[in-house]
């Protein structure tokens, strides 16, 4: 039912998305979130980006974070991929995939487990650009959208 994921290699949309409508005549609503890498953060442009984790942690992490959503909405196939390592501009770093019998679970659920992977689960990123590297430090927005849930 959930698959759950930290890896190195890039992954295919069409195939998860595949894994959570196919042979799933219960759910009505598939939704997918997947984010990039920008060219362009806080007025530097971006050329690359390193992300590390928590090896265990991290894991565990988007383990609780789905049975959270889980406690919360009527959601069935969940699927969350986050890459580590070395990403150019324009690469995928995260997909969070739901599959619920109506699109407003499937919507909420999905936006949840985002925003609380953004604020809660040990991943770091490093932004290099043409003015050298920085490690990216938390947002105060998404402490406001996580909030939301509360």
């Amino acid at each position: 039912m959930d698959f759950i994921n930290i890896q190195n290699e890039d992954f295919n949309v069409q195939q998860q998305y595949d894994a959570l409508s196919q042979s799933n005549t219960r759910d009505g609503a598939v939704v997918l979130f997947v984010g990039r890498v920008r060219d362009f953060n806080e007025g530097e442009q971006v050329t690359e980006m390193v992300l590390e984790h928590y090896p265990g942690m991290a894991e565990k992490c988007l383990e609780d974070i789905v049975a959270k959503a889980r406690e919360r909405w009527d959601i069935n196939r969940v699927r969350v991929i986050h890459r580590v390592g070395l990403l150019s501009q324009s690469d995928q770093i995260v997909l969070v995939g739901t599959s619920s019998p109506h699109r407003g679970s499937a919507f909420a659920a999905a936006e949840f487990i985002m925003d609380y992977l953004k604020t809660d689960a040990p991943f770091w990123k490093k932004e290099i650009s043409d003015q050298g590297e920085r490690w990216v430090e938390a947002r105060n927005s998404d402490e406001t959208q996580k909030k939301r849930w509360q």
